[in-house]
């Protein structure tokens, strides 16, 4: 891992040269986590996390303590940079789904980089943007009534998404029935019975739409 991975895969850092981003890279710092380590939570919130390697959900804690997955984090994304302008975080918790490579920019190191590089703030602005649309279409899963509903919709956005109706799952069970609003066990049976009814075929994370008008009925039903 070169010493300056972190900047070099962060999309709000890819207009910068070389040597810009070797100056970004003074400030990062470099951690180890092991699988379901919390790596950002209301305790030390004043800082960029950066996933270098691995992979984190981000994920929310309601009042009686459930977890609502948000979204998942791969090598490249990251997270809080709300937390850089001072807004506080009360509830939204990243944690590791396996071993990962993390890197941290503290607030008070960002902000002067946002002075000297101003695409770096046009870049956030895109960032945030396309979080909100996921949260939107989160919130547009949710409410529908029934889960067969949600996971047909879910499905079919990521085959749009990924421009094939073959792909990966990019979450386990559980962080995609978290994500949907309901239980692991209830995802396993939803996809057995759309595997049963020939929409699907299924081969661990492996998803191939086999009849998309047909999931679309189930969607729209």
């Amino acid at each position: 891992m070169s010493d300056h991975v972190c900047a070099e895969i962060v999309p709000i850092f890819t207009q910068l040269n070389h040597q810009e981003l070797v100056q970004v890279s003074d400030l990062v710092v470099h951690h180890h986590f092991d699988k379901n380590e919390v790596i950002l939570g209301p305790d030390n919130a004043n800082q960029l996390v950066i996933v270098a390697q691995g992979a984190a959900k981000v994920y929310q804690l309601a009042a009686n303590g459930k977890e609502q997955l948000l979204r998942v984090l791969d090598a490249g994304d990251f997270e809080g940079e709300k937390n850089l302008f001072t807004v506080a975080n009360q509830d939204l918790y990243v944690e590791t789904l396996k071993n990962s490579t993390v890197c941290t920019l503290s607030a008070q190191d960002f902000q002067p980089l946002l002075e000297k590089y101003p695409s770096i703030a046009w870049k956030l602005l895109q960032s945030n943007a396309t979080k909100i649309a996921s949260l939107e279409k989160q919130n547009e899963l949710l409410n529908h009534d029934l889960i067969e509903q949600r996971l047909a919709t879910y499905l079919l956005d990521l085959s749009k998404v990924k421009g094939t109706t073959t792909f990966d799952l990019p979450m386990k069970l559980k962080e995609l029935a978290s994500f949907l609003g309901t239980t692991p066990e209830t995802i396993s049976r939803k996809f057995k019975q759309f595997e049963q009814q020939q929409l699907i075929k299924k081969n661990k994370k492996a998803i191939t739409l086999a009849q998309v008008e047909k999931l679309t009925e189930v969607r729209d039903s």
